[in-house]
Protein backbone atom coordinates (compact mmCIF):
# COMPACT_ATOMS: atom_id res chain seq x y z
CA UNK A 1 0.00 0.00 0.00
CA UNK A 2 2.97 2.22 -0.22
CA UNK A 3 2.40 5.49 -2.26
CA UNK A 4 -1.26 5.49 -2.89
CA UNK A 5 -3.60 8.02 -2.41
CA UNK A 6 -7.48 7.76 -3.07
CA UNK A 7 -8.76 9.15 -6.17
CA UNK A 8 -10.16 12.36 -6.16
CA UNK A 9 -14.09 12.40 -7.29
CA UNK A 10 -14.74 13.42 -10.60
CA UNK A 11 -17.80 16.41 -11.14
CA UNK A 12 -19.22 16.97 -14.73
CA UNK A 13 -19.16 20.01 -16.37
CA UNK A 14 -20.86 20.81 -19.58
CA UNK A 15 -18.82 23.33 -21.70
CA UNK A 16 -19.92 23.69 -25.68
CA UNK A 17 -21.48 20.12 -25.02
CA UNK A 18 -18.00 18.74 -23.95
CA UNK A 19 -18.24 16.70 -20.83
CA UNK A 20 -14.81 17.55 -18.77
CA UNK A 21 -13.76 15.48 -15.53
CA UNK A 22 -11.94 18.04 -12.50
CA UNK A 23 -11.47 16.98 -9.08
CA UNK A 24 -14.44 17.80 -6.55
CA UNK A 25 -13.23 20.60 -4.19
CA UNK A 26 -12.57 19.56 -0.46
CA UNK A 27 -15.19 20.96 1.76
CA UNK A 28 -13.37 23.40 4.25
CA UNK A 29 -13.80 22.71 7.92
CA UNK A 30 -12.46 23.98 11.35
CA UNK A 31 -11.69 27.18 12.59
CA UNK A 32 -11.64 30.28 10.11
CA UNK A 33 -8.14 31.82 9.44
CA UNK A 34 -7.77 35.15 11.15
CA UNK A 35 -7.34 38.13 9.26
CA UNK A 36 -4.27 39.33 11.50
CA UNK A 37 -1.90 36.72 11.80
CA UNK A 38 0.77 37.41 15.31
CA UNK A 39 3.48 35.36 13.80
CA UNK A 40 6.16 38.33 15.33
CA UNK A 41 7.94 37.01 18.47
CA UNK A 42 9.62 38.93 21.25
CA UNK A 43 11.58 37.64 24.02
CA UNK A 44 11.48 39.24 26.90
CA UNK A 45 13.24 37.91 30.09
CA UNK A 46 11.40 38.94 33.65
CA UNK A 47 12.88 38.22 37.26
CA UNK A 48 10.16 35.20 38.96
CA UNK A 49 8.47 38.25 40.74
CA UNK A 50 8.00 40.19 37.64
CA UNK A 51 6.87 37.48 35.78
CA UNK A 52 4.19 36.16 38.71
CA UNK A 53 3.36 40.40 39.05
CA UNK A 54 2.36 39.73 35.23
CA UNK A 55 0.17 36.24 35.60
CA UNK A 56 -1.72 37.97 38.42
CA UNK A 57 -2.60 40.79 36.96
CA UNK A 58 -3.61 39.15 33.90
CA UNK A 59 -5.80 36.50 36.16
CA UNK A 60 -7.27 39.44 37.83
CA UNK A 61 -8.53 40.61 34.12
CA UNK A 62 -9.64 37.39 32.86
CA UNK A 63 -6.72 37.29 30.24
CA UNK A 64 -3.84 35.30 29.16
CA UNK A 65 -0.47 36.96 30.59
CA UNK A 66 0.07 37.38 26.37
CA UNK A 67 -3.22 39.28 26.12
CA UNK A 68 -2.71 41.27 29.14
CA UNK A 69 1.14 42.33 27.90
CA UNK A 70 -0.20 43.41 24.53
CA UNK A 71 -3.28 45.55 26.19
CA UNK A 72 -0.63 46.74 28.06
CA UNK A 73 1.57 47.70 25.65
CA UNK A 74 -0.87 49.46 23.72
CA UNK A 75 -2.28 51.54 26.58
CA UNK A 76 0.81 52.18 28.55
CA UNK A 77 2.35 55.86 28.56
CA UNK A 78 5.85 55.56 29.05
CA UNK A 79 8.23 58.65 29.68
CA UNK A 80 11.30 59.23 27.81
CA UNK A 81 14.64 59.44 29.12
CA UNK A 82 16.42 62.37 29.58
CA UNK A 83 17.12 64.47 26.37
CA UNK A 84 21.64 65.91 26.46
CA UNK A 85 20.20 69.19 27.51
CA UNK A 86 18.47 67.58 30.68
CA UNK A 87 21.02 65.04 31.57
CA UNK A 88 23.44 68.23 31.68
CA UNK A 89 20.86 70.65 33.53
CA UNK A 90 20.71 67.57 36.16
CA UNK A 91 24.45 67.32 36.39
CA UNK A 92 24.53 70.91 36.67
CA UNK A 93 21.87 70.95 39.48
CA UNK A 94 23.78 67.79 41.43
CA UNK A 95 26.87 70.20 41.10
CA UNK A 96 24.97 73.12 43.08
CA UNK A 97 23.25 71.27 45.61
CA UNK A 98 27.13 69.34 46.17
CA UNK A 99 28.47 73.33 46.70
CA UNK A 100 25.16 74.18 49.02
CA UNK A 101 26.57 71.24 51.19
CA UNK A 102 30.27 72.06 51.18
CA UNK A 103 28.91 75.83 52.44
CA UNK A 104 26.45 74.59 55.01
CA UNK A 105 29.28 72.45 56.36
CA UNK A 106 31.63 75.85 56.23
CA UNK A 107 28.93 77.50 57.65
CA UNK A 108 29.02 75.67 60.55
CA UNK A 109 32.68 75.57 61.14
CA UNK A 110 33.02 79.51 60.83
CA UNK A 111 29.60 80.64 61.98
CA UNK A 112 26.56 81.70 59.31
CA UNK A 113 27.07 85.25 58.25
CA UNK A 114 30.72 84.80 56.09
CA UNK A 115 28.48 82.27 54.00
CA UNK A 116 25.12 83.76 53.67
CA UNK A 117 25.74 85.57 50.43
CA UNK A 118 26.90 82.79 48.71
CA UNK A 119 24.45 80.45 49.81
CA UNK A 120 21.49 83.18 48.41
CA UNK A 121 23.94 83.09 45.14
CA UNK A 122 23.75 78.87 45.07
CA UNK A 123 19.49 78.76 45.81
CA UNK A 124 19.25 81.42 42.91
CA UNK A 125 20.93 79.20 40.92
CA UNK A 126 18.96 75.72 41.84
CA UNK A 127 15.41 77.87 41.73
CA UNK A 128 16.68 78.75 38.02
CA UNK A 129 17.88 74.96 37.15
CA UNK A 130 14.53 73.93 38.36
CA UNK A 131 12.19 76.47 36.70
CA UNK A 132 14.47 75.30 33.33
CA UNK A 133 13.32 71.60 34.09
CA UNK A 134 10.10 72.78 34.73
CA UNK A 135 9.52 73.84 31.48
CA UNK A 136 10.84 71.32 29.47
Amino acid sequence: MANQTKPAMPTVEKEQGQVTKQPAKKPKGGRPKKVIKRDAVLVVRLTQIERMLIAGRAREAGMSPSEWFRKSAKSAKVMARFSAEDAATLRMLSGMANNLNQLTKLAHQEGLVSVQDRCRELMDGIDETLKILAKE
